[in-house]
């Protein structure tokens, strides 16, 4: 198991950095840049702003340079050595794996990324919370009663509800209940930057909630088909004929098994639901690392943007390893022996 972990937390090297490669490349294929603004700065403020933030450098390689060493037709080795040192994806990667992000753009250089992270994502990791456990605390009980009363009216009220949550995405769902609640019910569900702060405000109840319905429904469904594999395995049916109760085969023996693949599920659902609430901060006006990613697209703030993709990245890749290593210990059968 400890060579298995190893091995997984080498493996996150290559993953940050083609993740930071990626979105490098792809932000500087989109139009404009980070000092674009709607009142021009003068062509000496930008190239002042360029030298600062390294911006002036070749992005991917230095060919300028070389030219300028040929002597005699005989090209400088060294030189040709430094024709990816000396750009600025080379300094952003060296700067990433010694734990610096880089200054936003759009604080000019007075606030950090990490900072930013900081700061902003306890926001988005208190909905995620909320949503990954209204995902638990409904969906599996709805799959575990949908599965153990099969055919009848509670089995097609919880599959007709979890398709229902599958199909609609979390946008939609957002602004209908947004709507409801403001036009119908003269409730507001968007709160102030200050309602936000609290560990336990309520202010995350509703857009966590919403965040979670398509979780919760594909967590009902698994858990469903899970335990209805399961009640036709004959180590069931041997317990039943052991005069073991309902209650006792169902909580010893389907359960602990029927959970495996529904806590497999969970681990990348946490991550992606933490990383996924781009649209429900917006929709909710909630101050998170979603919605300061987005902001952060408009202004072309190239660090903020490469920063906060690459730490929701090892986020994904972190929740996959802590699924794998306790699904090993659910399961003494898939444990590794390395």
């Amino acid at each position: 198991m400890i060579h298995f972990i190893i091995n997984r937390i080498l493996w996150l090297i290559p993953v940050v950095i083609t993740v930071a490669a990626v979105t490098f490349f792809l932000m500087y294929r989109a139009p404009g840049g980070p000092w674009d603004r709607e009142k021009p700065l003068p062509q000496s403020t930008v190239e002042q702003l360029n030298r600062k933030f390294s911006l002036d450098k070749p992005r991917w390689l230095n060919t300028s340079g070389v030219e300028a060493q040929v002597d005699d037709g005989v090209r400088n080795p060294l030189t040709l050595g430094q024709t990816l040192v000396d750009t600025q994806f080379f300094h952003y990667l060296t700067n990433v794996f010694q734990g610096d992000l880089g200054p936003t753009y759009a604080s000019r250089g007075s606030e950090s990324v990490q900072s930013l992270i900081a700061k902003k994502f306890p926001v988005s990791l208190k909905l995620g919370v909320v949503a990954v456990l209204f995902a638990i605390v409904i969906g599996i009980p709805l799959g575990v009663m949908a599965a153990l009363r099969q055919n009848s009216t509670v089995d097609y009220a919880c599959m007709f509800a979890s398709t229902l949550g599958v199909a609609v995405p979390t946008f939609v769902s957002g602004l209908i209940l947004l709507i409801f609640m403001s036009r119908l019910l003269h409730i507001s569900p968007i709160r102030p930057p200050g309602d936000w702060q609290g560990l336990f405000s309520t202010a995350y109840i509703l857009p966590g909630i919403v965040l979670g319905l398509g979780t919760t429904a594909y967590v009902t469904r698994l858990t469903r088909a899970s335990v209805l594999e399961i009640k036709g395995q004959d180590y069931i049916r041997t317990a039943r004929a052991k005069g073991l109760g309902s209650q006792t085969v169902t909580r010893r023996h389907i359960l602990r098994n029927a959970l495996l693949p529904v806590i497999t599920i969970l681990g990348p659902a946490a991550a992606d639901l933490i990383t996924g609430s781009i649209i429900i901060e917006t929709i909710f006006g909630a101050p998170g690392l979603g919605s300061t990613f987005v902001t952060s697209i408009g202004k072309r703030d190239y660090s903020t943007l490469v920063g906060v993709t690459i730490f929701y990245a090892l986020l994904i890749a972190v929740a996959n390893l802590l699924v794998d290593i306790s699904y090993g210990i659910l399961d003494p059968r898939i444990r590794t022996s390395r």
